[in-house]
């Protein structure tokens, strides 16, 4: 591995032109194939197996042509204190209000709350539902202007108007603002890290060309392959965070092989073998963990998964062959000013900051591996307590209309109404549909917690019957789940009573049966993943306990932070200071996320910080030397690329949206646990303690597993002279 790198790193220096023009004609292609391609679809959201899209797709099916897949609005009226909306002047406002919002060319209907009998028992709010015949993504500025114009001229009348629904949706999601913020960090971190604005900034402009080139090819796919508007979400974070990291690590090793002496193509090709071999492996581990993302049966997740992986391969590529041919325009850009003026780049011999930190762990082990563990455990005790949940117009700001309708909808007509259960009757082959329906209805209807049954609607087979069902319970409260726990149980005395069936479907009851799937999914998706990890893992260190201790310490900081997350968005604490203004379930596909990409990026640290502790073992230094010897070589790195994620990530906490705040705390969260506690803290102590066993691999398993010399120990042997460095650096740029 480390020998074929090697050829890689020294022809890209050497025709970097070649490489150069090479990955410019790739941007330009898939560029220009993104603007010709069709917009990417809005294909919704769909998990085979439950019983929830089980019912979807029976009404797809039994009601052609009927499906809500169009935008809705909810608009609510509260009507001034003291007042009912159903006095003479309140109710003209309203009616006159639905006319104004029935009045648009995407406009299917607007229901008139007094004919739909959409009026609260108080007689102080009621809603209008307005339905277009587009979905929310296609919903035009001029229709999105007339709703608001139609609120505002509402509001005018002393009526509180506010609307909730797809319809009000911004589109909006992880954008610019949070990735300009990580940027803008992450070159702050290079820049103190490096000492050199070139240094500084070439890794973030081949990080930038490599999400250019995979957010192109994804849009330029999109239509093809039915990719949805929200799959280069995940590719566009991660490509950002490991572009950085991986072109961080090659040009960390060009300068501490330049500080040797040796010239430049030389170096290039030296730390296209070495770093670039951990950048490989720690690429390979972070595509496994997003290309397993479809063990959980999510067709949106799969393709998010599989698109990020696509994004980390590019990465990957781009460092081993973009950044050594940048590094042959400008072997001494990337120097210190030092070595710049003529002088030697100085070596990492000394002690530095990684050495001393080292020799602390090294000389009191146990201490630190039983203060990193207990910590850790006690901040993972809270998941114990995790609720996994889908948080909507609830979990906003109480500043966005969304909220506001929302609580005025739960304040009028009860907790539950804003969560209504869907209720899909199947009378095929009953000779009596209605009779059955009705049947199920009044069930239904005495079951404790149901507040209203609402009429049932049939299809035109009359076969088929849809009815609502209002809990009397929020829609992510657990007596919610119970509720639909308790209708299904009682599906078995139904069938056998009617010859009819029926299924539980519904945002609500879909959000339930999402929460479970994901849960019943996490441990094979770990088990698969940790698994191919460890493999991988032994195959670069030749170790058996290094895998194992590397699994133990991501599952220990994968929970920690999940106990955090459950800390500040279920029970609240801290939450103001993040912005957090009601809390409630986590998102249910967190867990998923944060173990899929945590796991990635921790392999990434573990891969490059103990791969140079192994290429100092292997080459003759003790157990307790190759740890420090790994530390001064790696641990500013380490450091500095985990600062960069964590600031990437941080920066989407300051979104508006709860489900993005959510995603950004828990990943940057992760990330500083797993670093700063696991890789510089635990890791260092468990090797102190396993001495030369850490290194130990049974000999059968030596003889099975395939030799990849990761460490370049075969580059050693070649490259044992450094070659004199020139002194114009504008002379050695010309004669490579």
């Amino acid at each position: 591995m480390a020998t074929f790198l090697y050829r890689v790193g020294r022809l890209a220096f050497r025709r970097r032109w070649y490489v150069a023009l090479v990955w410019a004609a790739v941007l330009a292609a898939v560029g220009l194939g993104a603007l010709k391609a069709p917009g990417a679809a809005d294909e919704g959201f769909s998990m085979p197996g439950i019983e929830s899209q089980k019912a979807f797709d029976l009404m797809d099916q039994r009601f052609p042509g009927a499906t809500a897949d169009g935008a809705t609005a909810r608009v609510v009226f509260v009507a001034p204190k003291g007042e009912k909306v159903t006095a003479a002047e309140n109710r003209k406002a309203v009616e006159d209000t639905v006319t104004d919002l029935a009045d648009g060319s995407q406009v299917a209907s607007a229901v008139n709350p007094f004919q739909a009998k959409a009026v609260s028992k108080d007689g102080t709010t009621a809603y209008a539902t307005v339905t277009y015949k587009v979905t929310a993504n296609d919903l035009s500025d001029a229709s999105k202007k007339q709703l608001e114009h139609a609120l505002d001229a509402a509001r005018n009348t002393g009526l509180t108007v506010d609307a909730g629904g797809t319809a009000m949706n911004d589109g909006g999601g992880a954008g610019g603002a949070a990735e300009v913020i990580g940027v803008a960090i992450a070159a702050v971190v290079l820049l103190v890290t490096f000492g050199s604005l070139a240094a500084a900034g070439l890794p973030l402009l081949t990080a930038l060309i490599g999400v250019g080139v995979s957010m192109a090819t994804i849009l330029a796919l999109a239509d093809a392959l039915g990719l949805s508007t929200t799959t280069g979400t995940l590719a566009m974070m991660l490509g950002l965070a490991v572009g950085i990291d991986y072109a961080l690590f090659v040009v960390s090793r060009y300068r501490e092989e330049r500080a040797k002496g040796r010239a430049p193509q030389e170096a290039t090709s030296l730390a296209v073998g070495t770093a670039g071999s951990a950048v490989v492996f720690a690429g390979l581990t972070v595509v496994i963990a997003l290309a397993g993302l479809s063990v959980v049966g999510i067709p949106m997740l799969t393709k998010m998964g599989l698109a990020a992986a696509g994004a980390v391969v590019v990465a990957v590529v781009i460092a081993l062959t973009l950044v050594p041919a940048l590094l042959g325009f400008w072997p001494n850009a990337v120097l210190r000013r030092r070595a710049r003026r003529g002088g030697p780049e100085e070596a990492e011999t000394k002690d530095n900051g990684g050495t001393r930190w080292a020799r602390f762990v090294l000389r009191r082990p146990l201490p630190v591996l039983l203060l990193g563990v207990v910590g850790l455990g006690a901040l993972a005790l809270p998941m114990t307590s995790l609720q996994l949940g889908m948080p909507g117009d609830e979990a906003k700001s109480t500043s966005t209309t969304e909220r506001r309708a929302y609580d005025a909808l739960a304040e009028g007509f009860g907790p539950g109404f804003n969560g209504p259960l869907t209720v899909v009757v199947d009378a095929k082959g009953d000779d009596d549909a209605k009779g059955a329906a009705s049947t199920i209805a009044r069930g239904i209807g005495a079951t404790k917690g149901v507040v209203s049954v609402s009429p049932a609607r049939f299809n035109e087979a009359g076969d088929t019957a849809v009815f609502s069902v209002v809990p009397s319970t929020a829609p992510t409260d657990e007596k919610t789940k119970d509720l639909v726990t308790a209708i299904r149980g009682e599906r078995p005395g139904v069938e056998s009573a009617t010859g009819a069936t029926f299924e539980v479907t519904g945002t609500t009851a879909l959000n339930i049966d999402i929460s479970e799937k994901v849960q019943s999914a996490l441990v094979p998706y770990l088990i698969v993943v940790v698994g191919l990890a460890i493999v991988l893992l032994m195959v670069v260190f030749r170790s058996l306990l290094v895998p194992l201790k590397a699994a133990l310490g991501f599952l220990l900081s994968v929970l920690a932070s999940l106990g955090a997350v459950v800390v500040v968005f279920q029970e609240g604490h801290g939450a103001g200071l993040l912005g957090v203004e009601t809390t409630g379930p986590i998102m249910s596909l967190m867990p998923i996320f944060l173990v899929g990409i945590v796991f990635g990026l921790a392999m990434d640290y573990e891969v490059f910080l103990v791969s140079r502790m192994r290429e100092a073992y292997v080459h003759g230094e003790s157990a307790h030397q190759a740890v420090t010897s790994g530390f001064r070589h790696s641990a500013r790195v380490v450091v500095a690329a985990a600062m960069i994620m964590i600031a990437v990530f941080a920066g989407f906490i300051g979104e508006s949206d709860s489900m993005i705040k959510m995603i950004g705390f828990g990943l940057a969260a992760a990330v500083l646990l797993d670093a700063f506690v696991v890789r510089m803290a635990i890791v260092p102590a468990v090797l102190a303690l396993l001495g030369d066993k850490a290194w130990w691999l049974p000999k059968w398993l030596d003889r099975a597993l395939p030799r990849v010399d990761v460490e370049g120990e075969a580059l050693t042997r070649t490259t044992a002279t450094p070659e004199p460095e020139p002194a114009p650096a504008g002379q050695e740029a010309a004669r490579v």
